[in-house]
C-alpha cells in the first residue's frame, strides 16, 4: 500500500492531501498516482491545475518518448480528470475550472485520438448518455463522458432535457448496451424512473443496463427507480460501466 510521501509529483500529493477528506478514497488515489510514471504524474497535474498548453506539450513528449498512447491517456489524462472530479463532487472547484480541466484534457487527447483509431482497438461498449426531462444541467454528465471516452467507451450524448422517447430512439439506433442518465433536480429525478418504464414498456428493458447519478440521486433511489447501478461521481461512473459491460456481456455468451 502506498503513502502520499512516494509520490514524487508535489502538487499530486498537495492536491490529494488538502482536496481528498476520505481516508479510503484518498489511499485508492494514492496508489493510483503511486503506479504511474513521473512523466504521466505531470500530465495528471497539469489537467488538474487546467494548463492545456503544458498538457499538450507534456502529452506530445511523452508519445515522442515511445509511451504507448493508453497509458499516456490512463495513467497521465485519466488520472488527472478522476481527481478533478473528485473536487467538483464535492464543491472545492465549479464550473469555470472544470472546463478550464476539460480543456486541458482536450488538448492531450488531440495527440492520443488519431494514435488510437490508426490501432482499430474496438470500443469497449456504447453508451446513450443523457439528463432527463425537464433538466438543463450538464457539467457532471460531461464529465462522466469525457472519462467514459477516455477509458475506451463509444458516447452518444443526447444532451439535456432527455425525454423516455429519445433515449428508447437512441438505444435501438446505435445498439447500445449501456444508458446513463444524471439529473440535478429532485423534481426532475422521477423522469429516471418513468425512463426505466419506457424501456420496460418497450420490451428492451433487458437488453440495456442502466446507470444513474447526479447530486440528488443517492444508491436507495437508484434501487427503487429499478436502476441497475448508482455511481457518486465520474470516477465511479467508469468503473460502473466497466463492470455493466462485462455483466450484459456475460449475460450473452
Amino acid at each position: 500500500m502506498a503513502e502520499l510521501v512516494d509520490l514524487q509529483n508535489k502538487f499530486l500529493r498537495d492536491e490529494l492531501g488538502e482536496y481528498v477528506e476520505e481516508e479510503a478514497e484518498r489511499q485508492r488515489m494514492v496508489d493510483l498516482y503511486a503506479e504511474t510514471k513521473l512523466s504521466m504524474q505531470n500530465i495528471a497535474a497539469a489537467i488538474i491545475d487546467g494548463r492545456h498548453h503544458d498538457v499538450d506539450r507534456l502529452t506530445r513528449e511523452a508519445i515522442d518518448d515511445d509511451v504507448q498512447a493508453l497509458e499516456v491517456m490512463d495513467d497521465g489524462l485519466i488520472a488527472g480528470m478522476a481527481l478533478v472530479g473528485i473536487k467538483f463532487r464535492d464543491n472545492f472547484i465549479f464550473v469555470p475550472e472544470v472546463l478550464a480541466c476539460a480543456r486541458a484534457m482536450k488538448a492531450g487527447m488531440a495527440h492520443i485520438e488519431p494514435i488510437l483509431s490508426a490501432s482499430g482497438i474496438d470500443p469497449i461498449g456504447k453508451v446513450i448518455m443523457g439528463t432527463v426531462k425537464g433538466d438543463l444541467h450538464d457539467i457532471g454528465k460531461n464529465l462522466c463522458i469525457m472519462m467514459l471516452r477516455g477509458a475506451g467507451f463509444k458516447v452518444v450524448d443526447l444532451g439535456v432535457d432527455t425525454s423516455p422517447d429519445d433515449f428508447l430512439e437512441a438505444v435501438e439506433e446505435h445498439g447500445a448496451n449501456l444508458v446513463g442518465m444524471s439529473a440535478l433536480l429532485t423534481t426532475t429525478m422521477p423522469n429516471m424512473g418513468r425512463t426505466i418504464e419506457a424501456f420496460i414498456d418497450a420490451d428492451l428493458r433487458d437488453d440495456v443496463k442502466v446507470m444513474v447519478g447526479g447530486a440528488p440521486v443517492t444508491p436507495e433511489f437508484a434501487d427503487d427507480m429499478g436502476a441497475d447501478a448508482y455511481g457518486a461521481d465520474a470516477v465511479e461512473c467508469v468503473e460502473i460501466a466497466k463492470r455493466l459491460t462485462e455483466e450484459s456481456a456475460s449475460a450473452h455468451q
